[in-house]
């Protein structure tokens, strides 16, 4: 029995023995050694002298000096329209009508932040500083005369707009090129919050390309964890070295404040978009006309090629239709440069200008192929993103109508507003209903549904109400 005990020990010590709750490992047992990618030992410590002081107030004044205060005068109605405190999520964070803060009007106001960027007055803010406005005005730093400014365009989807002020010798800030931001860099966002006065605050790049957040249309943002309040909207983040990186746009925010998540829309974008609107007036932006989805586990296994958009829908005579686009393709590339979700496609197709000759890569019955396609015009097409049907208006499931109605869906066609004294209201529909289905015809576009609904007789109508699927009868 002892002999037994002993060999069984022996034998079990080769490999491991477990005693007392403590593992020892053989080193016999394995030949492997981990090397650790250690770091340099006694690292040096550099402390300022007792007549030094780590500042970068000589590097950022001059863009502090470029950031300009924006007050706005909105129509009464829009007061409860404009609340940040609306959404518990994005807050789009015009400084509006504190409760605290005194008024010597009764028409509501708001506040905002402005970055300067000639030296005649052209300054460039967010669209929803001064959207709905009856006047703006502007108030330089260290200067207390306030300049009444013209409004010389906006685009919603980017979020930007630019104004004008009657003056000179104005300091345009120093931008700098997306290309040189990396994650970890020291960053200021100099703005107005809650309508105090010049503020700057420092972080770091926490991220970079931040998409599909459901704040704008065209989103490729910056993130940063310097602090940004409600205010700050059209404000500058800049380097250390104070050059413009961005205009800072929306905070992620639960409560409110601010919790270290703010989103900057990129120098590039905005240098863009602010050409495009001093030339013209408005943006214009190239369209393909499709419905896409992202390549999930769902659609993968259908398709050679990992990375990609699914193609759910190509409206009839749209530029995607002439190239020869069907549903079921999976969009691989546009011009070479890999596609990896909606939103990437649709930052570089809105990059491109209506009439470009744009190549699209796609996979179709596992066969890659590459497609010809010139772009349409957004600005034309968007005429047709929403109908009028006795009452009811429709429209196709955008960004901002997903994130404004709480959709649970992306891709779609939505009831958006309705007549309470229409026939479609006393059918039972109401906004937020997805159309799916119209009888045994599945609904993928704005035609298609007003065709079905136009249709003479009894139909039945699929819809997705926030989750729960219901049937709509109507009579025409």
């Amino acid at each position: 029995m002892t002999k037994s005990i002993k060999q069984i020990t022996l034998t079990t010590l080769s490999f491991i023995v477990i005693l007392c709750g403590v593992i020892i490992y053989n080193s016999s047992a394995s030949a492997t050694e981990i090397t650790f990618n250690q770091a340099t030992i006694q690292p040096t410590r550099v402390v300022p002298n007792t007549n030094q002081i780590l500042s970068f107030h000589d590097v950022i004044k001059d863009s502090m000096n470029s950031v300009v205060n924006i007050t706005v005068k909105l129509k009464p109605q829009q007061s409860s329209e404009r609340s940040i405190v609306d959404d518990p999520f994005f807050r789009q964070f015009m400084d509006p009508r504190y409760p605290h803060a005194p008024q010597k009007e009764n028409i509501p106001k708001g506040a905002g932040s402005g970055v300067i960027i000639t030296r005649d007055g052209l300054i460039v803010t967010n669209n929803h500083v001064i959207d709905g406005a009856t006047e703006i005005m502007v108030m330089l730093p260290d200067n207390k005369k306030e300049y009444k400014a013209k409004l010389i365009g906006s685009d919603k989807g980017s979020d930007l707009a630019v104004i004008k002020i009657e003056a000179t010798n104005l300091l345009p800030i120093k931008m700098g090129n997306i290309k040189d931001v990396r994650v970890g860099d020291i960053v200021f966002a100099i703005g107005n919050p809650f309508g105090v006065g010049e503020t700057v605050t420092s972080g770091i790049v926490s991220a970079l390309n931040k998409q599909e957040l459901g704040i704008n249309q065209y989103e490729n943002f910056i993130q940063t964890d310097a602090s940004i309040n409600p205010g700050n909207s059209g404000g500058a983040l800049v380097d250390s070295r104070g050059v413009m990186i961005g205009i800072n746009s929306a905070i992620f925010s639960k409560g409110g404040g601010n919790d270290g998540i703010g989103f900057t829309i990129p120098v590039d974008m905005m240098q863009n978009v602010v050409s495009q609107i001093v030339k013209n007036g408005k943006v214009s932006r190239g369209y393909m006309g499709v419905s896409l989805a992202p390549l999930d586990s769902t659609y993968s296994k259908a398709y050679n090629s990992q990375n990609g958009v699914v193609v759910t829908d190509v409206e009839p005579d749209g530029a995607a239709y002439k190239a020869g686009l069907k549903r079921g393709d999976l969009i691989i590339a546009i011009d070479d440069i890999a596609i990896e979700s909606p939103s990437k496609l649709q930052m570089l197709i809105g990059d491109k200008k209506p009439n470009e000759s744009t190549v699209v890569t796609i996979e179709r019955a596992t066969k890659v192929q590459k497609l010809s396609l010139r772009l349409g015009n957004r600005e034309s097409a968007l005429t047709k993103i929403s109908q009028n049907i006795n009452g009811m208006d429709i429209s196709v499931i955008t960004p901002k109508i997903k994130q404004g109605l709480r959709l649970t869906l992306s891709n779609g066609i939505v009831v958006i507003n309705i007549d309470r004294k229409s026939p479609m209201y006393s059918a039972g529909f109401r906004v937020g209903d997805v159309i799916i289905q119209v009888e045994n015809d599945t609904m993928s576009s704005l035609e298609n549904v007003k065709k079905a609904l136009l249709r003479n007789g009894l139909k039945r109508v699929f819809v997705n109400r926030y989750g729960k699927m219901g049937i709509i009868t109507v009579q025409q």
